[in-house]
């Protein structure tokens, strides 16, 4: 198993540093659901809630968004240029040392 770190910032300005391992197909959103953190993820990972919307702070390589991202994000609220799903970002070793913050809800 190999273990990568990514760091989240909660909604409250609290950052965390979490374990995420990169052998179990998981998401940002499963991750942070994992350690109990304020994430709703009420569709599922299906890109379809916006519930999971974090912004990245990092200047990581991302994959590009998809066509239901961008269209989740473009009627999701408080949407920065950064703005990202967590369902939507599957954790792989290039991840590591990612920076997130959790969006409003």
């Amino acid at each position: 198993m190999s273990d990568i770190t990514i760091y989240i910032k909660d909604r409250e300005g609290v950052d965390h540093e979490l374990l995420a391992p990169t052998d179990m197909n998981m998401n940002v959103m499963e991750l942070c659901k994992s350690y109990e953190l304020p994430v709703e993820g009420t569709c599922g990972g299906m890109a379809m809630c916006a519930s999971c919307q974090c912004y990245v702070q990092s200047d990581h390589e991302l994959p590009e968004k998809s066509d239901d991202e961008e269209d989740m994000l473009d009627q999701a609220f408080h949407v920065e240029e950064n703005s990202r799903l967590g369902c939507q970002l599957h954790i792989h070793p290039e991840m590591d040392g990612l920076k997130l913050e959790l969006a409003p809800e």
